[in-house]
């Protein structure tokens, strides 16, 4: 029996890259998954076989729900279907993201809004759904939101990406403390280099990826699916009484690494 059985899960832009790992990680640990994505029915599909094929035969199933999750009636529409077909939610993986790269002072009004409508507005808004689901029956809940190591380290070029994280830091954080007594637990992961499509700027060009990886203590970028594994741990009871934190995987990166020779000690 997985750790996970039994559990109705939402995750957001699960069609690729950690949604879609995750996704998969969780119908082998048994949940049944709604498998939400914004455009590309195709990849959402591949995402689902994906997962029955990871149950090995054992039980659960997986839906497939289509939404922005920058927009509120959508968004809705999203937790509806799934709450519908399922029954009942138990754990929220908040997970769609985007960012663009352009140098602060040439960044558009409307390109900030779009990430932080996707990144952090979109993560609340889901979160405040299952949280109102949550309080409607017994049994408390969990949400789990995909941050990054940049709630921490800042990200030129990356203005509005930072802003998101840092936000969702406190976002975690605060739904944490609000809803501690009720059974609702709010955690988050914070991801460092990923191997995922977000990052082929440089995963497939051999000199990009040896200058992200050398900045990495453990000497490389992760696979999703070893992050998929955190979001696993965090949902499951094994993580009853966590509750308000970031658990960071990210190979090293949060220890400022620069520091691995001691250039600032005088020896």
């Amino acid at each position: 029996m997985g750790r996970l059985e039994g559990k109705n899960v939402l995750i957001t832009g699960a069609s690729s890259g950690i949604g879609q790992a995750t996704a998969v990680r969780f119908a082998r640990e048994g949940a049944n998954v709604a498998i939400n994505y914004r455009s590309g029915a195709e990849q959402a599909e591949a995402t689902r076989a994906e997962a029955q094929a990871a149950r090995a035969g054992g039980g659960g199933r997986e839906i497939i729900v289509q939404a922005d999750v920058s927009n509120e009636d959508q968004i809705k529409r999203m937790f509806a279907t799934t709450i519908a077909d399922f029954g009942r939610l138990d754990v929220l993986v908040n997970n769609a993201g985007i960012q663009k790269a352009t140098p602060s002072h040439e960044l558009e009004a409307a390109d900030f809004d779009r990430v932080i409508g996707v990144n952090l507005r979109g993560a609340f808004l889901c979160a405040r759904e299952a949280i109102r689901h949550f309080l409607s029956r017994p049994g408390g809940g969990v949400i789990l939101n995909n941050s990054s190591v940049h709630e921490i380290i800042p990200k030129p070029k990356y203005l509005s990406y930072s802003i998101s994280k840092g936000g969702m830091r406190k976002l975690t954080e605060t739904l944490a403390l609000e809803d501690a007594g009720q059974g609702i637990r709010v955690n988050a992961v914070g991801p460092g280099a990923v191997v995922t499509p977000i990052n082929d700027a440089w995963i497939h060009n051999p000199k990009a990826r040896a200058e992200v990886e050398s900045h990495i203590p453990m000497g490389r970028a992760a696979d999703a699916p070893e992050i998929a594994a955190v979001f696993a741990f965090l949902a499951s009871d094994e993580a009853s009484y966590i509750t308000g934190q970031t658990l960071f995987a990210c190979g090293g990166l949060t220890l400022y690494p620069e520091f691995r020779v001691a250039w600032s000690s005088g020896e």
